[in-house]
């Protein structure tokens, strides 16, 4: 299936022991006895490897074992970045330290009291944006697809804490009515443009060099609400510090007919594309995709 089956990796133990490694011997230890969860994973998942392989391998054109470098290093960056999130929930924000591009234009939706949104991608780690922006100093509204484990997310919720708001994307679409509200009263609202469940509505895009399927309610959500949009990254890029990424906003406007409708958001997604293209080749080990996301959906 060539969709995102809206599940992650990783049990309620394995949460207990990183949050008590974290808290009494350090994200420095944390990092280091993750290799041994890496290396598991590495030798033990050959689903996700032959997918995460092949991307290196067919779409970044890297040689044999450069390739098989990239899935560990990938891998070991996939799980840093999830202690980086449980560590700056859980109040250890001053061990980190924090570059900005392109903050100026957030700044301004929030001084013009225009809201927006901000589209981002399963690269880096963007929870850690949610923190990152309380510079802005206005309501943060993420939404995401309520993937943690019920025992899991109360565990977490006991030791850590979100200073964002997160919508829950709901079957029954009650999550519609959230965003709404959110952008009536002018907050900012971050989404990802990467991902989709079985069932959702793509649209086909050139990307990596191949046509690949994208989903199209963020960037619908972009059209119908005529706000400013704005590409935003955060990404790793040492032990202890982040870089966070935004474009100039634009707005885009919901024409009248269904086929300029769908131009509109083609629009949109090409603009998405090419700088997602580009945080991608700078940060190859980044992007946390593991599903073959060039297959046609079903």
């Amino acid at each position: 299936m060539a969709s995102w089956e809206g599940k992650t990796r990783g049990g309620l133990t394995g949460y207990k022991i990183f949050v008590w490694v974290l808290k009494y011997a350090g994200i420095n230890f944390a990092y280091f006895l993750l290799l041994f969860v890496v290396l598991y994973y590495f030798l033990f998942t050959p689903r996700s490897f032959a997918v995460t392989y092949k991307f290196y391998r067919k779409r970044l054109s890297m040689s044999v074992w450069k390739a098989v470098l990239y899935v560990f290093r990938n891998y070991y960056s996939f799980g840093q970045v999830l202690l980086d999130k449980v560590a700056v929930m859980a109040g250890f924000r001053a061990k980190f330290h924090f570059n900005y591009d392109g903050e100026q234009y957030l700044r301004k939706m929030v001084d013009n009291n225009t809201g927006g949104l901000l589209i981002s991608a399963h690269v880096g780690n963007f929870e850690m944006a949610g923190f990152m922006l309380e510079r802005l100093k206005t309501a943060i509204n993420i939404i995401m697809f309520d993937a943690e484990h019920a025992r899991i997310k109360d565990y977490l919720s006991s030791v850590a804490k979100r200073n964002f708001n997160v919508i829950v994307i709901k079957d029954d679409q009650s999550h519609i009515y959230e965003i709404n509200k959110a952008f009536s009263e002018k907050q900012i609202v971050c989404i990802h443009g990467d991902r989709f469940v079985q069932g959702s509505k793509t649209i086909t895009a050139r990307f990596l060099g191949t046509d690949a399927p994208f989903p199209t309610g963020p960037f619908y959500l972009a059209m119908k609400f005529n706000i400013p949009v704005s590409f935003v990254f955060a990404m790793k890029e040492s032990r202890n510090k982040y870089h966070f990424y935004a474009t100039a906003p634009r707005y885009y406007q919901q024409a009248a007919m269904q086929e300029k409708r769908n131009q509109t958001i083609a629009c949109i997604i090409h603009d998405y594309i090419e700088k997602f293209e580009s945080i991608i080749k700078k940060y190859p080990e980044q992007w946390f995709n593991y599903y073959d996301f060039w297959a046609k959906p079903i």
